[in-house]
């Protein structure tokens, strides 16, 4: 049997090696089916710090292979991911060699389908290459390709992990810009796909360095032998070395892309017809398709599918909550280390606080925590009872009135009683003297 990941992931065997670990084919004991699980084995921060960006990455989408769940154990981390058995593009080329253009054009609009989500969060890939394309085992039916491998994937505006004058990407997928050292931006990733383009349909690897050169010195090239006029518009807009004059934006070379598939001519009879084949091969002994056939031991018994671990596809952050850890929080809390997807750290789990109440804080279905609502302090003697127990803790309090003062009404009627006046006796002559007074300095002044 193999190695049991954080009481969940039973690794299997392993079936290749991304950018920051080696990728295994795993049985999920929680969703009972297969998973791919790129295990990071290396302890440094950097690589931890791109691990933890890689899995942070949320995109749904048909043709975006993005991390679905994370588990930490001890000393490894690792996050999972939908199992693609078709391998990649190299895969196919090195099965049949230059594919026909309308096979290309297929790949190249599902490509640029799953690139224009990725865009949409404002990701740049950054690694775009025939290796990161994978393919479901879909046989003789339509291909299904999935753009993966975020492992050097930064959003725009990011802090840099590298130095500024450190190209980061492969060799001979990089764009002019890049070996300049600017900043990450789409059209990088666009004229990448320009290279895969070629490769498909060249069925070898470009001389990038040769086609800049090229296109520098005397502008677009004609259409290389066997590749329609209309395609190689696209792809040779796709290809300019001047960024500004590329595609902006992917679904903009999709649109253009989809123009030229209406002027190519249909496949014919004798066109190679295209087999994308189980690149992963058989399980090993012990294992079937159903999953191990001898229960591994290390398998949390106590995890349920309702009360859900790590990520899962759409969600953000969340830790285990079973009888033990659990996935995102190890096997064994006082050596696990906890992943947060929304910032660029890593950091070891407290000590548990006493809770004043033994009832767990519930997590929701996102993996987000809900809050207690905070304590008010309890004036009255005898509070009364509250209608709504959810909402009265967010609701401002009646003010308190001291026994001893009187009531509002009372003290608006106090302050309405006045001071009684001088009596009759007094007023009337007093106001019969002014009114003299007043007569006399009006005739006085008619008379100057």
């Amino acid at each position: 049997m193999g190695e049991v990941f954080a009481g969940r992931y039973e690794l299997v065997d392993p079936i290749g090696r991304g950018g920051v670990g080696a990728v295994w084919r795993a049985w999920d004991h929680r969703r009972r089916r297969y998973v791919a699980a790129k295990v990071l084995q290396q302890s440094d921060a950097h690589s931890l710090l791109r691990f933890v960006r890689e899995q942070a990455l949320r995109i749904d989408h048909p043709h975006v292979l993005a991390p679905a769940s994370w588990a930490a154990d001890d000393d490894k981390v690792l996050f999972t991911m939908d199992l693609v058995a078709g391998g990649s593009l190299v895969h196919l080329i090195g099965d049949y060699g230059p594919l026909p253009p309308a096979f290309v054009c297929t790949l190249l609009d599902q490509l640029l389908s799953g690139l224009a989500a990725v865009h949409a969060e404002g990701v740049v890939h950054r690694d775009i290459k025939p290796a990161n394309l994978l393919l479901e085992a879909t046989g003789t039916a339509r291909p299904r390709l999935r753009l993966s491998d975020f492992g050097i994937a930064m959003r725009l505006g990011e802090a840099r992990l590298t130095e500024t004058n450190l190209v980061v990407g492969t060799p001979g997928y990089l764009a002019p810009e890049q070996m300049m050292g600017a900043e990450p931006d789409f059209p990088a990733d666009l004229f990448a796909v320009g290279l895969v383009a070629l490769y498909l349909l060249e069925g070898a690897k470009p001389d990038s360095k040769a086609l800049i050169q090229y296109f520098a010195e005397h502008g677009t090239p004609g259409a290389p032998k066997g590749v329609p006029e209309p395609l190689w518009q696209v792809v040779a807009m796709l290809l300019q070395p001047d960024p500004q004059a590329r595609f902006r934006t992917a679904t903009g070379a999709r649109k253009a892309l989809a123009a030229a598939v209406e002027l190519l001519p249909e496949p014919g009879p004798d066109d190679e017809l295209i087999e994308i084949f189980d690149q992963v091969g058989p399980l090993p002994t012990g294992f079937a398709p159903e999953g191990p056939l001898k229960r591994a031991s290390g398998v949390d018994t106590g995890s349920t599918p309702s009360r859900g671990t790590g990520l899962e596809t759409g969600a953000s952050t969340g830790t285990g909550t079973g009888t033990t850890a659990g996935v995102g929080a190890g096997t064994n809390g006082a050596d696990s280390v906890l992943l947060d997807p929304r910032q660029d750290v890593v950091s070891q789990p407290s000590a548990p606080t006493p809770a004043p109440t033994p009832t767990p804080t519930p997590m929701s279905d996102t993996g987000s925590f809900h809050l207690p609502p905070p304590q008010i302090p309890h004036v009255l003697p005898s509070p009364q009872p509250r209608a709504e127990p959810s909402t009265a803790s967010y609701t401002a309090q009646v003010p308190l009135v001291p026994p001893t003062a009187p009531p509002f009404p009372q003290h608006r009627g106090r302050r309405a009683r006045r001071r009684p006046g001088p009596p009759a006796r007094v007023a009337i002559p007093v106001l019969l003297l002014a009114l003299a007074c007043y007569a006399v300095g009006f005739w006085a002044l008619t008379r100057v």
